[in-house]
């Protein structure tokens, strides 16, 4: 009775908020209030139990391959679908997809969990299985320094029960696994030699020598290998498997390693029958079929030609994927907001080369901090046409100015949510994943 009295006033609280607007997450705060304990009953029921996923770049798109390729297999998978990241978004979700008794149609929870957020949600529910992907210095004014971000991680791998994958290359997440290995099962994702360099960790953008490991680090479960367009290569079990990929960017392809390594790790576990485990193809032939979540290398098709909405929310990441678009023959905006969810904090601009840009410069720059970031263009001779701090305005105006072009939008979170409602107005945009 008590879950059906809940289940019902969240229920009523999401339907009042979606009539006026209101956000995702309400009914989760709601719910969060009247019944503490409704999430760690609704979720310890799935027989093999919760995987977390969190870290500073990466959550939601490495989610959504876990989630896709645990289904290919057969899983029904519960997961925080829309992004909302805080324990009240995961609440919101049980309410949603749950029955009137909060009881989830599920075997598994897959959730992304927003780095200090997680630290609570682990208070009420352990998960079995955690991936940690990196730290990166993002929202500096809601961290601090990225040793308070490591912290973070750490109290997350310290509540997990059974087994916890880390990225081997970044040498904070690597730390977590070390300390951890006597009493968890710790397995690990990472690079070959040769693509060190293009995907460059904080240690190595700021040169912490005290961070970077020079020893040999073992073997990875899953190595990626090499890179090529749309395409990866993934080194398990000692032979090479090479995908086409539908997800856009370089950051993802590395995404992917850390994703099938999850992957492998749940259905390699005592919960699943060995005559039942899927093999290497398998998994990779799942993931060539995953497409990007929302806002995050996303097409959409405006006026016949494409727009691409790249997120970006710190030096690596825009780094990234400054390095994974071509500039040339693509008109350009950059749409950059200081929101809470982006972060307050916008000096991480000054640590992005943008010179790949100059060529072919910026056609609008908006958001907020629209004009630090013209600012921050004019000190790498990159030509701005426009600045304009109204997003809605600033769209429009890009539109008009570069017809039968196609476009690319690099967007802050909040910045990128605002741009999909408008252009939700004007082309087919998919619901939020």
């Amino acid at each position: 009775m008590r879950n059906f009295v809940t289940v019902l006033i969240g229920k009523t609280v999401r339907t009042v908020a979606r009539l006026r607007g209101g956000g995702s997450a309400l009914p989760g705060l709601v719910v969060e209030r009247i019944d503490p304990g409704f999430l760690a009953r609704a979720l310890g029921r799935l027989p093999h139990g919760v995987v977390a996923v969190s870290g500073t770049n990466g959550k939601t798109t490495t989610t959504k391959m876990i989630v896709e390729m645990l289904e290919a297999q057969g899983l029904r998978v519960f997961t925080n679908r829309t992004g909302s990241n805080f324990s009240r978004g995961v609440v919101a979700a049980v309410i949603q997809e749950g029955d009137m008794r909060g009881r989830l149609d599920a075997d598994i929870a897959v959730l992304e969990l927003d780095e200090a957020h997680a630290v609570h949600f682990v208070k009420q529910i352990k998960p079995r299985i955690t991936l940690l992907l990196n730290v990166l210095r993002d929202q500096l004014d809601r961290f601090g320094e990225i040793d308070t971000t490591a912290r973070l991680l750490h109290s997350i791998a310290e509540s997990t029960t059974e087994l916890l994958v880390v990225n081997r290359e970044d040498a904070l997440v690597r730390q977590i696994g070390e300390r951890f290995a006597s009493t968890l099962d710790v397995r690990s994702f990472g690079l070959s030699a040769e693509l060190l360099a293009t995907f460059p960790s904080d240690a190595d953008l700021h040169r912490r020598e005290e961070l970077l490991a020079t020893e040999d680090l073992g073997p990875a479960d899953v190595t990626l290998v090499g890179i090529g367009d749309h395409e990866g290569t993934f080194l398990m079990d000692g032979e090479e498997f090479t995908t086409g990929l539908e997800l856009e960017g370089l950051y993802n392809t590395f995404n992917a390693a850390a994703a099938l390594a999850l992957v492998r790790a749940v259905l390699g576990g005592p919960t699943f029958p060995r005559d039942e485990r899927p093999d290497n193809a398998q998994l990779i032939e799942a993931l060539s079929r995953v497409r990007p979540a929302f806002g995050r290398g996303e097409r959409l098709l405006l006026d016949g030609q494409p727009f691409d909405l790249v997120l970006v929310k710190n030096p690596s990441g825009f780094r990234l994927a400054l390095a994974s678009f071509a500039a040339p023959g693509v008109a350009a905006m950059i749409a950059i907001n200081d929101n809470y969810a982006d972060g307050r904090d916008m000096s991480w601009l000054w640590d992005v080369d943008f010179t790949s840009l100059a060529e072919s410069g910026v056609d609008t720059v908006t958001g907020v901090r629209a004009w630090d970031m013209a600012l921050r263009l004019e000190h790498d001779d990159v030509p701005v046409a426009r600045v304009e701090e109204d997003l809605s305005a600033a769209l429009a105006g890009f539109r008009e100015r570069t017809p039968g072009q196609p476009r690319r939008v690099y967007c802050t979170y909040t910045a990128m949510l605002a741009l999909r409602k408008e252009l939700s107005t004007l082309t087919d945009v998919e619901d939020i994943w």
